[in-house]
C-alpha cells in the first residue's frame, strides 16, 4: 500500500468507533495540553522577569547595617549617604532610616495593630534613585519634607485602605497628610510595606536618631562589582564588617531560575497524563483487534499481507495519538496566551514545546500500538472467518 492507502485506511478504521477515539485522544491531548501549557507559562513568567530586570537595571546595591562583635545590631554612620556618593562610579544615593513610631487609620486604634506597616525617614532623591512612580499624588519636596507630610508605599497604601490624596493617618502622636501614594517598587519591596515621611519631619515629631537603615545606590554597569567591593569600607571605615552589602536584582533573577524548577515538577505531571494517554490508546487498539477479527480475517483472505495488516492498526494507532497531539497543542498554547495576557506578561510558547509534545505522542502512538499491531497481523484468516 502506499502511503496514502495507509493514512486512508487509518482513517477508515478510527472514523468507525468515533467515541472511543474522541477518548481515547482526549487523554493525549491533556497530557501534551498539561506539558505544554506548563512550558509556555514558565517561558512568559521568565519572560516577564528578564523584562523587569532589563527596565530597572542591575545596577543598584543596598547597604544595611549587620551586627556587631557582640551580636548586637549595629548603626550605620549619619553621614554614610554622603560617603557613598563620594565613591566614584556612583551616580546616585539615597537612604530610608526606621523609626520606632506606627502609622494607623485613627488614633482609636491600638499602637500593637501595625499592620506590617514600617515608618521610615527618607529624602527628596530617593524616589529619582529608586527609579519609582507615583500612582496618584506627589513625592515629598524640600518643603513638605520638614511637615507632618506622608507618602505611602503600594502595599501600605492598600492595607490602609488610603488610595486617595489629602487624607490623614495617624503616625506616632499626630496626624500626618497623605500627599502621594507610589506604584509598586519590585527591587525595593520594603518600601511598598512603608509610610515615607521627611528625614527633617521624623526627627522633629518621631524621635528619628537621624542613622540611615538602608541606603540605596546606583552606579555604571562595569563599576557595580568594585563600587560593592569599597561600599562597606566607605560607609563604615572603623567597622566595614558591620555593613550588609547586597544586589535587589539578584532575587529577580533567582526568581527565575526558580521557576524552572517548579517547571519540572509539573512537567513529570504532564508526562503522567500522557502515560495515561498512551495506555488508553494502547487499550482502544487491543480492543479494536478483538472485534475486528472478521474484518481482518477478511482482508486476508482477500491478500492482505500480514505486513499490511500490522501497518494498518499501526498506522491507527498514530493517527489517534497525533489527533490527541495536534489537539493538545493547541489547547496548551490556548491556555498559555489567555494566563498570560491575564497576568500581563509577554506571552511565550518555545516551538520546541510544540513540535516536541506532538513528536512524543508519535512516540507514544508507535509504543502503544507495537502489541495490538503484531496481534491484528497473527490472526489466522480461517480461524477469525470462523469464529467471527
Amino acid at each position: 500500500m502506499s502511503g496514502r492507502d495507509v493514512v486512508r485506511v487509518g482513517m477508515t478504521g478510527l472514523r468507525a468507533r468515533p467515541t472511543r477515539v474522541f477518548l481515547s485522544a482526549l487523554g493525549i491531548a491533556i497530557g501534551i495540553a498539561t506539558m505544554v501549557a506548563v512550558i509556555g507559562i514558565s517561558a512568559s513568567s521568565k519572560e516577564q522577569l528578564l523584562h523587569q530586570l532589563d527596565t530597572l537595571g542591575t545596577n543598584m546595591l543596598t547597604a544595611q547595617p549587620g551586627r556587631t562583635l557582640f551580636g548586637e545590631d549595629a548603626k550605620l554612620p549619619t553621614s554614610s549617604v554622603e560617603m557613598t556618593r563620594r565613591i566614584g562610579p556612583v551616580t546616585e544615593a539615597s537612604a530610608t532610616g526606621r523609626t520606632d513610631a506606627s502609622v494607623r487609620r485613627t488614633n482609636y486604634i491600638d499602637k500593637a495593630n501595625t499592620s506590617g506597616i514600617a515608618v521610615q525617614a527618607t529624602g527628596a532623591d530617593l524616589l529619582h534613585t529608586l527609579d519609582g512612580s507615583m500612582r496618584t499624588g506627589v513625592w515629598l519636596d524640600s518643603a513638605t519634607q520638614r511637615y507632618p507630610a506622608v507618602v505611602l508605599g503600594a502595599e501600605s497604601a492598600r492595607r490602609l485602605g488610603v488610595q486617595k490624596v489629602g487624607r490623614q493617618v495617624w503616625i506616632g502622636d499626630r496626624w500626618f497628610t497623605v500627599v502621594g501614594v507610589l506604584n509598586p517598587l519590585p527591587l525595593a519591596p520594603e518600601v511598598d510595606r512603608s509610610a515615607l515621611v521627611g528625614w527633617d519631619a521624623a526627627a522633629r515629631y518621631l524621635g528619628f536618631d537621624g542613622h540611615p537603615t538602608t541606603i540605596y545606590e546606583r552606579s555604571a554597569d562595569t563599576a557595580v562589582r568594585d563600587v560593592r567591593s569599597v561600599l562597606p569600607r566607605t560607609i563604615n571605615p572603623r567597622n566595614p564588617e558591620q555593613v550588609e552589602v547586597s544586589r535587589p536584582s539578584d532575587a529577580l533573577a533567582a526568581k527565575a531560575a526558580a521557576a524552572g524548577a517548579f517547571t519540572n515538577l509539573l512537567l513529570g505531571l504532564g508526562a503522567v497524563a500522557l502515560l495515561v494517554g498512551g495506555v488508553g490508546v494502547a487499550n482502544t487498539m487491543v480492543i479494536s483487534v478483538l472485534e475486528r477479527r472478521r474484518e481482518i480475517g477478511l482482508r486476508r483472505s482477500l491478500g492482505a499481507t500480514r505486513g499490511q495488516v500490522r501497518t494498518q492498526f499501526l498506522a491507527e494507532s498514530l493517527l489517534l495519538s497525533a489527533l490527541g497531539g495536534v489537539v493538545g497543542a493547541v489547547l496548551g498554547a490556548a491556555a498559555t496566551f489567555a494566563f498570560a495576557s491575564y497576568r500581563g506578561w509577554p506571552p511565550v510558547v518555545p516551538s520546541w514545546a510544540l513540535f516536541g509534545g506532538i513528536g512524543a505522542t508519535l512516540v507514544i502512538g508507535t509504543i502503544a500500538g507495537i502489541y495490538p499491531a503484531a496481534r491484528a497481523a497473527r490472526v489466522s484468516p480461517t480461524v477469525a472467518l470462523t469464529t467471527a
